[in-house]
């Protein structure tokens, strides 16, 4: 199984990669809700913006254009206005 997540891009390895490790969920567990459900757009946007800045060193403005810039490609977010 290597699916990947259609709000962040993250690869989806394992079952517990999954939202509530439930692998017919198509979004990974950091976009999930505790229950499951997607996450906003700017919950989304908030942690991966960090998890940019955190592993590439870059600054806050440059890591929230660079998630963007994925979020932009990714099936969750086609209907989001800016997207």
């Amino acid at each position: 199984m290597s699916e990947h997540c259609i709000s962040c891009g993250m690869s989806m390895e394992t079952t517990e990669d999954h939202a509530v490790g439930d692998v017919t969920r198509e979004h990974c567990k950091f976009c999930s809700n505790p229950d499951g459900s997607l996450k906003s757009y700017e919950e989304v946007l908030a942690g991966l913006t960090q998890a940019i800045m955190k592993s590439h060193e870059m600054s806050e403005t440059d890591a929230r254009s660079a998630a963007k810039g994925i979020m932009h490609s990714l099936p969750a977010w086609h209907k989001v206005p800016g997207c």
